[in-house]
């Protein structure tokens, strides 16, 4: 490992008022690991408080160890380690080979984002990345032999370091990024050892190889913005039947379809392109109405949509922020499971302190916070989705987050 891999520092963060600490998978699992491990539960609020408050000075990043100076309320100085085991050589190794084996994986890493599936190959071949309970070990100088303030203070702030690097938690099981990437590029490069076929291949199996057919073009390029349909501006009179105005606006949306469907191609995601569920009538019309169309077709889309002007424009704007899946949140009551709801509780409790805590009301699938025209509602797939009143009906306010208190952060409350 290079001199430069084997620590890191980062400055102190702000104050985390009014968020949650970890966004991310990976940075909840983080936490989760500390609340699982720590035996006093007012030691886990302390630590809250004083990370919320930015009392957690700079951070020090080493293979197995993190390190900070954590100020109590009375000023008072701790030295604040926690520990974490480190994968030893074999485990590396497998690792690595695990990383280059899946397209993507290694991008993913580059992007800041940690993929699930590599986290689960490791761990089935024996490499535990994420800690689990009793992993993070404490030591503090205020001799605390459990989990104190001061370190919890410490791990909510890194699983906020996590949410923006998982390099950092690479970091601590042992490896530095420059490090981890020279492995990784050594190791896609290295000549696959090809063994010797008779003649008459079979295609399918050939193809699987990758070392007879040719390496596929570059795609293309992503166009900045969707294409303009040619002009129906013309001297001739439309057919009868014929709507220029509604011609205009299908040919408008069908060129952002294109686009977006494209940009889904070129993506990571394209494998989620060929899950699309078909559009209903109803919802096809709201796409269509998204781009402020003409009086009358706009008059049309609703109608066709069976709803009235001001229900397609609430439909509009939900579906701008989130297609279908939003569409479905705005109109659809349902009962969630009680472990879903209890999760969202708790992580709404410890986003804030006990007495800045906004009261929410909950019915189904909609929280609504008591006193204010603001209000949370659970989509079927597991996200929050910021909700407003405005002129006495419920609108989007904002697009969705995996986090109710994140979801909840960004609306005005007060």
């Amino acid at each position: 490992m290079n001199d430069r891999d084997t620590e890191r520092t980062f400055p102190a963060l702000p104050p985390a008022r009014g968020r949650s600490f970890a966004e991310t998978w990976w940075g909840r699992a983080w936490l989760k690991a500390l609340e699982e491990t720590a035996l006093d539960s007012q030691q886990l609020k302390a630590g809250r408080r004083l990370a919320r408050a930015g009392a957690v000075g700079a951070l020090s990043v080493r293979p197995g160890r993190i390190t900070a100076v954590v100020q109590d309320r009375d000023r008072t100085a701790r030295r604040a380690d926690v520990l974490l085991e480190q994968l030893d050589g074999e485990q590396w190794d497998r690792f690595l080979d695990l990383a280059v084996e899946r397209a993507g994986h290694v991008a993913a890493l580059l992007d800041r984002d940690m993929p699930p599936h590599l986290v689960e190959d490791a761990a089935t071949a024996g490499i535990e990345l994420l800690p689990d309970m009793g992993d993070l070990e404490p030591e503090c100088d205020c001799d605390a032999w459990d989990h104190c303030g001061h370190t919890a203070a410490l791990c909510y702030q890194v699983a906020r370091l996590l949410d923006q690097d998982p390099f950092v938690l690479l970091l601590m099981r042992g490896r530095g990024e420059q490090d981890l990437l020279d492995e990784l590029q050594a190791r896609s490069t290295r000549p696959a050892e090809v063994p010797a076929r008779p003649d008459g291949v079979d295609a399918a199996e050939a193809y699987r190889a990758g070392d007879i057919l040719p390496p596929l073009p570059a795609p293309p390029d992503l166009p900045a913005e969707p294409g303009l349909p040619p002009s129906l501006d013309t001297e001739a009179p439309p057919a009868s039947g014929v709507d220029p105005a509604a011609l205009r606006q299908l040919a408008a949306r069908t060129a952002v379809e294109a686009q977006r469907l494209l940009a889904l191609a070129l993506s990571a995601e394209a494998e989620a392109l060929l899950m699309e569920a078909e559009l209903t009538s109803s919802q096809d019309a709201v796409r269509l109405a998204v781009g402020l169309p003409e009086p009358a077709v706009a008059q049309r889309l609703a109608d066709g949509s069976g709803r009235d002007r001001e229900a397609l424009s609430r439909a509009t704007r939900a579906w701008s922020l989130g297609g279908a899946a939003a569409l479905a949140v705005l109109e659809e009551e349902w009962t969630p499971a009680g472990e879903t709801l209890a999760r969202a509780r708790a992580a709404l409790e410890s986003a804030w302190d006990e007495d800045e805590r906004p009261l929410l009301r909950a019915k189904g699938n909609r929280w609504t916070v008591v006193g204010a025209p603001v209000q949370l509602r659970l989509g079927r797939d597991g996200r929050w989705w910021p909700y407003r009143k405005e002129r006495g009906r419920w609108v989007a306010a904002g697009a969705a987050c995996q986090d109710p208190a994140t979801a909840l952060a960004g609306q005005e409350i007060a």
